[in-house]
């Protein structure tokens, strides 16, 4: 993650700061959005960080060929010097690994690090260990990963925040073996617990779901389904398909049935509908929906019935988070 600190004082690091905040919060959506709507940033390292981010919003999603396009312009920079090739490295070895290479993956990710030069440098700035790690791990180097995610750790604490201590030991959890994994996750989770954290704390709550799903005790199979469904919830909101999909793969084994994602619920309603419940939404009467679609106040009831009865809500009060409307 690239820290304030080491961006140019300019407007356009600042609209970076504010949509990598959003990021980091969880609010996919929002953030994709604002850093597509900015111009392409001037300064190499802005740059970098813009198109690194939008590379993480686009690759959460699943947008593998609008990711594709990022990541062309990504590598571009990769001939840079020290900071600002290390961070297109660490872009691309994310990139690369979403597309199901684990190989060339570490190998973006241990150039980063070598264009750091290795030593001292920051894991909150560009976490190549952790992405390592797990390109370790995929690779069947399970030692080299253990020892490279414990190393990601202990920098970590030494000079991160809760949300760069948690995501390292998420990171230690998925490289690591034997009980400590669920109680190294329980532990990261509680940092969150005060840290605006939606998309990092659904990817430990999927990841504690999985491995509690594997206990057959009753108690810890009751908690796997309900941190698996307030993950699928976060997931379904922001329209995460990769972490969706493992999500429902986990339910379905635990003998769940997964819940449509809001972007497939919303398939279900017809153009009036929609226009309807978004006018609904933002708070108009029903007389003044109907006098905006020109149609009479019965047919907005019976429009608006339709939308609560397919989205499963009882009245206006779901209709925002329903569709993604809200704050």
């Amino acid at each position: 993650m690239l820290v304030e600190s080491s961006l140019p004082t300019a407007p356009e690091a600042l609209a970076l700061a504010h949509a990598r905040f959003l990021a980091q919060t969880g609010k996919i959506t929002r953030a994709l959005g604002d850093l597509e709507a900015m111009p392409e940033p001037g300064h190499d390292l802005v740059r970098a960080s813009w198109l690194a981010t939008r590379l993480d919003c686009r690759l959460a999603r699943g947008d593998l060929a609008a990711a594709d396009a990022v990541a062309d312009a990504l590598a571009g920079l990769t001939d840079e010097d020290d900071l600002v090739g290390a961070i297109a490295l660490h872009g691309l070895g994310e990139h690369v690994s979403a597309l199901g290479d684990p190989d060339g993956a570490l190998t973006n990710f241990l150039a980063a690090g070598d264009r750091l030069g290795g030593g001292e440098d920051d894991p909150e700035t560009v976490p190549w260990r952790a992405g390592a790690a797990l390109a370790l791990v995929r690779t069947r180097r399970a030692r080299e990963a253990d020892g490279l995610a414990r190393e990601h750790l202990e920098r970590s604490r030494r000079t991160g925040s809760a949300y760069v201590v948690a995501q390292a030991m998420r990171i230690v959890a998925a490289t690591g073996s034997g009980g400590s994994r669920v109680a190294c996750l329980r532990e990261a989770r509680s940092l969150l617990d005060q840290v605006p954290a939606e998309r990092l704390a659904a990817q430990i709550d999927t990841d504690l779901g999985v491995l509690l799903s594997l206990d057959p005790s009753p108690t810890a199979q009751a908690e796997a389904v309900a941190l698996l469904r307030g993950a699928e919830e976060y997931a379904g909101r922001e329209d995460l398909f990769p972490l969706q999909h493992r999500i429902r793969e986990n339910l379905q084994r635990l003998g769940q049935e997964p819940r449509r994602i809001r972007s497939e619920t919303l398939a279900t309603l017809t153009a009036t509908e929609q226009k309807a419940a978004r006018m609904a939404a933002a708070g108009l009467t029903n007389r003044e929906i109907a006098e905006t679609m020109k149609v009479t106040v019965k047919a907005v009831e019976w429009h608006l019935s339709h939308v609560y009865r397919k989205l499963g809500i009882r009245g206006r009060r779901g209709l925002a988070a329903s569709l993604g409307t809200s704050g």
